[in-house]
């Protein structure tokens, strides 16, 4: 895959005007007058969002490959690792979902590395595809910074629904055995991980995910259920591999059916029992998707709580 730069003045204005005709056409979505009307998936591909200005591969498979933002200036800048969800499916989305959140973390003064990920449902993915894949999207961030005016001193994964899991599993993967399908020597070291909306224990996950992806994914992940592959779990569930060592930020809507209340303070609580810092934010009148949308109501405390956990910036 080609490095292809992309960004244009037209570009600009383009999105721009994009960015002002989805205020006024979500204003009442997310001023909360009327809750029942939470934004989709469909809805958040196509906010507008600047081009990439790279797009780069981080392996040999068409689908191993990420979007890096700069930032204007010097930097180096703060990175983050932006992950998408989907279910671990292909049909629900791409990196297309989260890349006006990437682009607007840029605005602020974060470079985004957008990785896409081959899903349970292609060639290679699944167990240990899925995973091995995220692992080697961000340790390619050190070879990002020997490049780009990045700092890997300072870098967090960030992800969504799906990619929640995946970015809290990045912080736990540095306790995996030399002998795990998952392992990678000397992976990345994270400031802290953010999940959006995204599952932490995916041994609960499974006692309702059929209901929110319409099939059993989990156990498609894995390969089979918790009792079948106890080991896959044991590697593959962020719960499973506490303590971290690291900061962890749950951040969902009030009305996220994702990550419903017994189950985002269980895996705190877990964290926090371990001895790991945790903190749990939720979002009112916010469900799943509210959370990686620039013009939503609840972007402000999203970006703020980010920004806030890479400190200063150039």
């Amino acid at each position: 895959m080609r490095e292809c730069r992309t960004a244009s003045h037209a570009g600009a204005r383009a999105w721009l005007a994009g960015i002002t005709a989805h205020v006024l056409m979500l204003s009442v979505v997310t001023s909360g007058l009327l809750h029942a009307q939470y934004l989709r998936p469909r809805d958040v591909d196509t906010l507008p969002a600047r081009p990439a200005d790279l797009r780069l591969p981080y392996g040999t498979d068409s689908l191993q490959f990420g979007d890096l933002r700069l930032p204007v200036g010097a930097g180096p800048f703060p990175l983050a690792i932006v992950i998408h969800g989907g279910c671990w499916v292909s049909r629900f989305a791409s990196l297309q979902n989260t890349a006006a959140m990437a682009d607007a973390l840029r605005e602020a003064g974060v470079a985004t590395w957008n990785i896409e990920y081959r899903r349970l449902d292609h060639p290679g993915g699944g167990w240990p595809g899925t995973f091995t894949d995220v692992a080697d999207a961000a340790d390619f961030v050190l070879q990002l910074a020997g490049r780009f005016p990045i700092d890997p001193g300072n870098v967090i994964a960030v992800g969504h629904s799906a990619g929640g899991h995946l970015a809290l599993w990045l912080g736990g993967r540095s306790r995996l055995s030399a002998g795990s399908a998952l392992h990678r020597p000397n992976p990345i070291a994270l400031r802290a991980v953010v999940a959006l909306g995204g599952p932490g224990d995916l041994r609960d996950f499974t006692g309702y995910a059929e209901r929110i992806c319409g099939e059993p994914v989990i156990e498609q992940l894995f390969g089979g259920s918790p009792a079948a592959v106890p080991d896959r779990f044991d590697q593959g569930s962020p719960r499973s591999l506490l303590p971290m060592g690291i900061r962890q930020l749950l951040i969902v809507g009030e009305a996220d059916r994702v990550m419903p209340a017994p189950s985002r303070e269980a895996y705190a609580a877990a964290a926090r029992a371990a001895g790991d810092p945790v903190e749990v934010v939720v979002i009112p009148g916010a469900a799943h998707f509210e959370v990686i949308a620039p013009v939503a109501a609840a972007w402000p405390t999203v970006r703020a709580t980010l920004l806030a956990l890479l400190g200063p910036r150039p």
